[in-house]
């Protein structure tokens, strides 16, 4: 037997408390696990059992051992499992949780999905603070600080709400040039599905929030109106930058006030902590790190 072998011999007979019935198991003679952990023995310089004709029991040398052997082992085993896990082709269900931003990755989960087409996705949307482990999530995306003990977690970026609106709204309204400006332009407000509060814009003036009272011209709970009614320039609207790089980019909407919106969000991926990872929850979180916000750029300095 090679070391690993002699380790694992010893732990069988520790916990068998008997030779006969470790090499039952490890699938050799009593005499080989015997010989073995002899040889183990004289390696370290330490006495690992006590001996009877009836039975052995660990010195106290031997119980230290032992703990150290089973990590050792469970290593092992992670190990190997984690390699032919790594082979095998990503399959199965995967119960994914995403905020109402997450409705711009749609493109990139649908790539996803046609890389990994054993793999059934559902997707869940929702602003509110879900519990990954109770409510059965494989892996959720989501903004600001992790702090479940129990959850792994992968950065995949950073962006920034920015305040735009049309170059027809601001040729009409003017350009709001400090915060309090901002009370006289027609506001188009997020209202959070899950809790039903309005979005408070993120104003800052030397690092503190500025309070400002919006003038609400309309209310919607998904992000796609606020910005179509943005461009036909019903009002102003505050969205994050990853959202309209390309109406930013074309000029179809214009930023302002920016001095003013400095504050940075982190997206992050989270999956309940374990040993070992599927395939298909590995496939999912390493695509989502390298591809999600491939092309997204923030504002974020």
């Amino acid at each position: 037997m090679d070391s690993l072998g002699a380790l694992s011999a010893f732990v069988q007979a520790a916990d068998a408390s008997g030779f006969t019935e470790a090499g039952r198991k490890l699938g050799v003679s009593p005499s080989a696990v015997s010989k073995a952990i002899q040889r183990l023995e004289e390696r370290l310089g330490a006495q690992l059992f006590y001996r009877s004709t009836r039975s052995i029991t660990l010195t106290p040398e031997g119980a230290v051992f032992l703990e150290r052997c089973r990590r050792i082992l469970c290593e092992v085993e992670a190990a190997e499992t984690e390699l032919t896990q790594a082979q095998s082709v990503p399959k199965g269900k995967l119960r994914i949780s995403l905020p109402s931003v997450g409705i711009l990755f749609m493109p990139r989960f649908a790539e996803f999905k046609r890389l990994h087409p054993k793999i059934e996705i559902e997707l869940d949307f929702s602003d509110r603070l879900v519990d990954v482990i109770d409510e059965g999530f494989d892996a959720v995306i989501r903004t600001g600080e992790q702090s479940d003990s129990r959850l792994m977690a992968r950065k995949l970026g950073v962006y920034r709400k920015v305040i735009v609106g049309s170059p027809v709204y601001f040729r009409q309204a003017g350009l709001p040039i400090h915060p309090e400006d901002l009370t006289t332009h027609s506001c188009l407000i997020y209202r959070y599905p899950s809790t039903g509060k309005l979005d408070s814009w993120p104003l800052r003036r030397d690092g503190e929030l500025v309070d400002v009272a919006l003038t609400t011209s309309m209310v919607m709970n998904t992000l796609e109106p606020q910005i179509s009614l943005a461009e036909q320039g019903l009002g102003i609207a505050c969205l994050p930058d990853i959202a309209i790089q390309k109406q930013l980019e074309d000029g179809s909407l214009i930023s302002v006030l920016d001095d003013y919106m400095g504050t940075c969000t982190i997206l992050r991926v989270l999956w309940p902590s374990s040993r070992h990872i599927s395939p298909k929850l590995r496939a999912f979180v390493d695509f989502v790190a390298d591809k999600l916000l491939e092309t997204a750029t923030s504002r974020c300095r």
